[in-house]
């Protein structure tokens, strides 16, 4: 297993299926946290503290209690960011994929916003994030709604179709190596390489 695999692995904290309640955070579940993400135990009491106010009362003695997506998004380090829902899609768990998350899979999120996650986790999820069909490329349909993410959908800010086209045609002349109209994750994580801005930029703190 490669270096980044094992460390997105690591991340997957709600694969251990830990069974806490949002009430009660123990010394060693708070170590085991810290040990499975790139969180301190600060952030993450934070964090379990952000979490437990978004549960309703008969919920926070729950074992993996789910905080709906819309509720998610009324913290207000995601409510302003263009990429919202489909980061809610991309780390929950829930089987009927509502993008609901678990407090592991808010842990999960914040891990890999945080400043101390590498750039090769930091591009993995950026990656999936921005894949909106989820089928492990980005074509001209991912890269549309990625650029109308970013640009607005309002009358004043959507590119025109020639613009769109042309802006889609930069974006794999510069990314796409094999030229099969793509771009891979490997293509994506050779481009993000070569921007200095994006560790910084790919962010989130409570």
């Amino acid at each position: 297993m490669d270096q980044c695999s094992q460390q997105v692995k690591k991340l997957n904290i709600g694969n251990y299926k830990m069974g806490t309640t949002a009430s009660q955070l123990g010394k060693d579940l708070l170590s085991e946290y810290q040990e499975l993400t790139f969180l301190t135990k600060q952030e993450i009491l934070l964090a379990h503290k952000r979490f437990t106010e978004l549960l309703a009362k008969d919920e926070k003695n729950i074992p993996n209690a789910r905080v709906p997506m819309d509720k998610i998004l009324t913290l207000p380090e995601l409510k302003s960011n263009p990429f919202r829902t489909r980061i809610c899609h991309v780390f929950s768990t829930s089987e009927v994929k509502d993008g609901s998350l678990t407090f592991e899979d808010f842990l999960d999120l914040l891990s890999a916003f945080s400043d101390s996650a590498t750039l090769e986790i930091k591009s993995h999820y950026a990656f999936r994030i921005f894949d909106f069909d989820d089928d492990g490329t980005l074509d001209c349909g991912d890269l549309e709604k990625l650029v109308n993410c970013l640009t607005g959908e309002t009358d004043d800010t959507r590119l025109t179709s020639e613009e769109m086209r042309q802006l889609i045609n930069n974006i794999l002349d510069e990314s796409d190596i094999d030229k099969d109209g793509t771009v891979n994750l490997s293509e994506f994580q050779h481009v993000i390489s070569r921007s200095p801005d994006f560790v910084s930029s790919f962010k989130i703190v409570l």
